[in-house]
């Protein structure tokens, strides 16, 4: 056989493996089991992060590109752990290189909105058992809509973030460590059937979690006894703390399906002030990088659609695990905070199925009656059907801080560039 026949044959019985591959890495994505096992600062928990480093969502930018609530918040980050001495100082060294503007995707995290990461800041460290693989995600700054997260940095966000690492963290950390680790799959199956999806609700998983941590709070040592009903009351004011753990939960599960060779699952989608990216499982490290989604929000009184900022975010992690818009039916209570309708929202999900390898064997919706969440996106599947990926998240301001939440479909081009270069690769899908 000649060598060219060889190639031949060689690129065909890749390409017939892709449906092979793709169901390798939808198994991976179904059969992992994430525990919570510590909480440590960021310089401890990620891998070298420094303290001139400061993360933020999105493909990696050089610090010029970034602009907006994005910039604000990475001179925010600066400033809080005191590398310089005010927002011009911070701008000056960043582009001369004494700070460093890091994406979170390169240290092993995963970034909420402007997701910035300081090496004091605690860490969330999540363990997929089944696997050997970990996500780590920071923690959630509290019901304020003026988060360093969403670009703003000033004395209120400054005293909530110290009040974090000195408290909140450490107090969390010894709780975790007492309990020897908490599973947090059985939360996330729970409270889907609870009227969460594990992105913009999580009503139901904060409790459950605030629940399972509670015995190993109340048991610890006396000198935390002052704190300790205030910091129950931050895991459940809101009920917004798990998001972060569904983050880290969902960073750890989606990096089990990376390297399978052949697969074109998605394992990751982010964006940043820039631009939207994803990455897919058969084709390595690369972002295929596109436009900004589209967006349709319900944005909080005194708000319009013209102030509608992008400043980054990594959240979208649930989604290629079958969470957040990908089991939108599960979460009717949505309507109240980013809008749509029950009808809507069963027809978005069942919608989704025709995009992705498989119904997750453990996440079910009940209203569809217990179908598994549509779960590992196939950028194949996208450019032949034409049906995005829908994503919930929350809606950054120009002016910095949270305005509203609703729903985006991440842009075409990302998955057309993909299935290109999958392609250019493994031969004909």
């Amino acid at each position: 056989m000649s060598a060219k026949a060889t190639e031949r044959e060689t690129i065909g019985r890749q390409a017939v493996n892709r449906q092979a591959a793709n169901r390798e890495a939808f198994e991976r994505l179904c059969s992992a089991e994430p525990v919570l096992v510590d909480v440590k600062p960021a310089i401890e928990a990620l891998p070298g992060m420094t303290r001139e480093i400061v993360l933020t969502s999105g493909a990696p930018l050089p610090w010029e590109d970034y602009y907006g609530g994005q910039r604000d918040a990475l001179i925010g980050g600066a400033l809080f752990e005191g590398l310089a001495a005010d927002a011009a100082d911070a701008a000056a060294r960043f582009a001369a290189g004494d700070i460093v503007a890091g994406a979170c995707s390169d240290y092993g995290c995963v970034g909420s909105l402007a997701g910035i990461y300081t090496a004091s800041m605690p860490v969330f460290v999540v363990d997929d058992k089944a696997h050997g693989t970990t996500g780590h995600c920071n923690m959630y700054e509290g019901k304020s809509p003026k988060r360093l997260n969403y670009g703003v940095y000033d004395g209120e966000v400054r005293q909530r973030l110290l009040y974090i690492n000195d408290v909140v963290g450490p107090l969390i950390a010894e709780a975790v460590r007492a309990s020897g680790g908490i599973a947090l799959k059985p939360i996330m199956k729970r409270a889907l059937h609870m009227g969460d999806e594990l992105h913009s609700r999580n009503t139901a998983a904060s409790l459950l979690f605030a629940q399972a941590l509670f015995p190993h709070i109340m048991d610890l040592p006396s000198r935390w006894r002052d704190d300790a009903r205030k910091v129950v009351e931050l895991l459940t004011e809101d009920h917004y703390f798990f998001l972060r753990l569904s983050m880290a939960a969902a960073a750890a599960t989606a990096r089990a399906a990376w390297d399978v060779p052949g697969s074109s699952v998605v394992t990751a989608m982010l964006f940043s002030c820039k631009e939207f990216a994803i990455r897919v499982s058969g084709l390595g490290a690369e972002w295929f990088r596109g436009p900004h989604a589209k967006v349709s929000a319900k944005l909080f009184d005194g708000h319009t659609e013209d102030e509608i900022a992008w400043m980054g975010g990594e959240s979208p992690i649930v989604e290629t695990i079958g969470a957040g818009g990908f089991a939108q039916a599960a979460a009717f209570p949505l309507q109240a905070y980013q809008g749509g309708t029950p009808e809507e929202m069963m027809a978005r999900n069942r919608e989704l199925y025709a995009i992705t390898t498989g119904e997750h064997t453990d996440f079910h919706i009940p209203a569809l009656r217990y179908r598994g969440t549509p779960t590992g996106i196939d950028v194949f599947k996208v450019v032949e059907t034409g049906i995005l990926p829908a994503l919930d998240i929350g809606i950054a301001g120009s002016g910095g801080g949270q305005i509203g939440a609703g729903s985006v479909w991440a842009p075409m081009e990302c998955f057309e560039k993909a299935a290109k270069a999958w392609e250019a690769k493994y031969g004909a899908a």
